[in-house]
């Protein structure tokens, strides 16, 4: 494959892919309330990594934004942590993506640098993948734990076990239960893409390092015989004398 067609082709998807991280680190709808069994639901409540909201049926949604950095597990902190290096390392990674298209033609910038960019933005877009993807995983984690724990164990136990999760999963008796949200399947969503962006952008470094090496092919150089250099010379030299001779 032309390694046009590759740096394109990762770009583009790396594009797409940190637009979807982006888009999901300020999203307030990382686990949902449960409405299984709910008759009527008058309040739907959503939770993020920055703020929980709670909509009412009536259309107008409230926002409690999470403070403090104490106050929430580990885990949860984990998932803010590595949200944030996936969206940093996802706009760096489109940034020098964009100067390593081969048809963008810059002077003092040779093939061989913009293959190492390319490759540079590849690993970045393969890192900003992984993270993105770990940090929806380990919040779902969080989710399906304190889900069986609620049902095996009551709504307190539920509450209480999920309480770091965005701000609490519940809380007290009758507490409610959650599920993924939409935004968990766009951060995987995205995550995969910047994955296949930076597999291309690294393929695409290959190809042009190939191209590079095929450009200027080794010439072999035969030294030839001392014995029969010195013959040559002893003709030449014979023929020089016969000449002047005449």
């Amino acid at each position: 494959m032309a390694p046009s067609v590759l740096q394109n082709g990762g770009f583009i998807l790396g594009l797409i892919g940190a637009a979807g991280l982006i888009a999901t680190t300020g999203m307030n709808n990382w686990s949902v309330k449960d409405r299984q069994g709910d008759v009527v639901t008058s309040v739907y409540i959503n939770k993020g990594l920055w703020q929980d909201c709670q909509t009412a049926s009536s259309g107008m949604t409230e926002c409690r934004p999470l403070y403090g950095m104490l106050g929430f597990s580990s885990s949860f902190q984990a998932v803010r942590a590595l949200m944030i290096v996936g969206v940093v390392l996802s706009i760096l990674g489109t940034l020098i993506s964009v100067f390593s298209l081969k048809c963008l033609t810059m002077t003092s910038m040779g093939d061989t640098t913009k293959a190492k960019m390319s490759l540079t933005a590849g690993i970045m877009f393969i890192i900003a993948g992984v993270c993105g993807i770990a940090g929806a995983s380990i919040y779902a984690n969080q989710i399906v734990a304190s889900f069986q724990m609620s049902i095996n164990y009551g709504g307190n136990y539920g509450g209480n076990y999920g309480g770091g999760m965005g701000g609490g999963m519940g809380g007290g008796m009758g507490a409610q239960r959650y599920t993924f949200g939409p935004a968990l399947f766009v951060a995987w969503i995205g995550g995969g893409i910047l994955l296949v962006g930076g597999i291309l952008k690294s393929l695409a470094f290959r190809e042009i390092m190939k191209d590079e090496k095929s450009q200027y092919p080794g010439v072999a150089y035969k030294a030839q015989a001392r014995g029969k250099v010195d013959q040559d010379d002893h003709h030449s030299v014979g023929a020089k004398k016969d000449h002047n001779y005449v």
